[in-house]
């Protein structure tokens, strides 16, 4: 996994921290222009995230859960990448708190479709 990150970005560190922790070999690229990041990779603005990663082939785009990256891993739909746009409170890397709820986007290939949700953090119960 490659991870494109701003050098004072925490984070963004805390999150690589949990993908190396969960067994990816992780290499992170500190980018002081971060926007050049998300156009080289086309991520729609509306998806974008403070961070960038690249695994196998997909984009991940921000505080994506193990979850949901071992779900796209086992899949292997047809699709660009994975997206958690923003900095959702008690996401990965910002808290990984049970009780957050937040959406995570599939990334389609073609220019210009729409995301679509591909997996869904709900609170513990």
């Amino acid at each position: 996994m490659v991870i494109y990150k701003d050098p004072l970005c925490s984070c963004c560190e805390s999150w690589a921290a949990a993908m190396r922790a969960a067994g990816f070999a992780v290499e992170v690229h500190n980018e002081t222009d971060m926007t050049a990041i998300k156009r080289r990779f086309a991520i729609p603005a509306d998806m974008e995230a403070c961070h960038t990663a690249t695994l196998d082939g997909y984009l991940i785009e921000g505080h994506v859960p193990l979850g949901a990256i071992k779900k796209l891993m086992a899949e292997r739909p047809d699709i660009a990448g994975l997206a958690v746009p923003g900095m959702p409170a008690g996401s990965l890397g910002m808290g990984d708190d049970p009780q957050a709820a937040y959406e995570v986007y599939a990334l389609s290939k073609i220019p210009g479709a729409a995301p679509t949700v591909f997996h869904s953090v709900r609170p513990a119960t």
